[in-house]
């Protein structure tokens, strides 16, 4: 990974953006298991139609892993200040979820230059699933 400088990034630069394979069953069963989140909405078919729902859906936090992904693949972990997201739509079984992110601000605080980049995921239809953000520092 080339070291991003404070000086080279520009308000407007994109982040390499990062497209999913299809969201499947397995891997929403794998999520459940890694992040101890068992609800059933996101597992058990029965347990989504007495819900009202069609099908299970993706975890909201499982988008935002990939966003998270999309941001340490750009810089360093240890250089986060701050990551938040909204979530705006499920994500649904065979989705294909896009992360992307473009760098929106640039300050200093507390002795550090930082850039705010602002964040989405939307599927392949283009729909909006998270809106977000992330504070890093930059050398």
């Amino acid at each position: 990974m080339d070291r991003m400088t404070f000086d080279a990034v520009r308000v407007g630069d994109e982040i390499a953006s990062y497209t999913t394979a299809p969201i499947t069953r397995h891997a929403l069963a794998l999520y459940c298991g890694a992040s101890g989140d068992h609800n059933p909405i996101h597992v058990d078919i029965d347990f989504a139609h007495r819900a009202g729902m069609p099908d299970v859906f993706a975890h909201g936090m499982l988008s935002m892993a990939y966003l998270g992904r999309v941001l340490t693949d750009w810089v360093p972990q240890d250089r986060l200040r701050g990551f938040g997201v909204r979530f705006a739509a499920i994500t649904h079984v065979g989705d294909a979820i896009t992360c992307s992110g473009k760098v929106v601000e640039k300050f200093e605080k507390d002795g550090e230059q930082r850039v705010r980049v602002e964040l989405t995921t939307t599927d392949q239809n283009g729909e909006i699933k998270l809106r977000g953000d992330a504070v890093i520092a930059l050398a």
